[in-house]
């Protein structure tokens, strides 16, 4: 039986730390990128109720849409442009409480009030991005950088063989 990724602590720290056990359990074994990344997106959109979750995979200096879990989005987003953009050209995690306060943003959905975004780094390169988007302002703060991190961290040892 699969697992459901469904909690019932509300705190956030526990939350992702009990996801993150379940959910590395989830893929010891596997190391196809899409199919990793399509079953991650799902997985936490399920434990934590976001509006959008998904990946942006690197392709010929630019993001690509990957696998997703929300309404239609953007294919392409240029290195540099909006908030998967930046993180892609920084190589560092952006937390935005007010995405229309981010310079440059790319507005893929007018639903999307708050984003998160974090590089998925190998061998010193962003391979993708971990993109988050929540219709409430101000979701994501330090504790979803730090266990997202540490998330990707674990899928990229797991797809690309070498941790964040």
């Amino acid at each position: 039986m699969e697992p459901q990724f469904t909690y019932t602590t509300s705190d956030k720290a526990t939350r992702y730390q009990l996801f993150i056990s379940d959910y590395c359990r989830y893929i010891t074994g596997e190391n196809d990128e899409i199919s990793v990344l399509a079953n991650t997106a799902a997985a936490l959109r399920q434990a934590f109720g976001w509006y959008w979750v998904g990946f942006y995979l690197v392709r010929g200096g630019q993001l690509a849409l990957g696998p997703f879990q929300g309404d239609v989005a953007c294919f392409r987003i240029r290195k540099g442009r909006g908030v998967c953009g930046t993180a892609l050209a920084e190589a560092v995690t952006q937390v935005v409480p007010d995405v229309e306060r981010f310079p440059g943003h790319i507005a893929c959905s007018g639903s999307s009030r708050s984003e998160i975004v974090v590089p998925l780094i190998a061998n010193g390169t962003v391979r993708a991005v971990l993109d988050i988007d929540s219709d409430r302002l101000a979701t994501f703060d330090d504790t979803d950088r730090h266990y997202l991190e540490v998330l990707c961290g674990h899928l990229c040892q797991a797809i690309y063989g070498e941790d964040n």
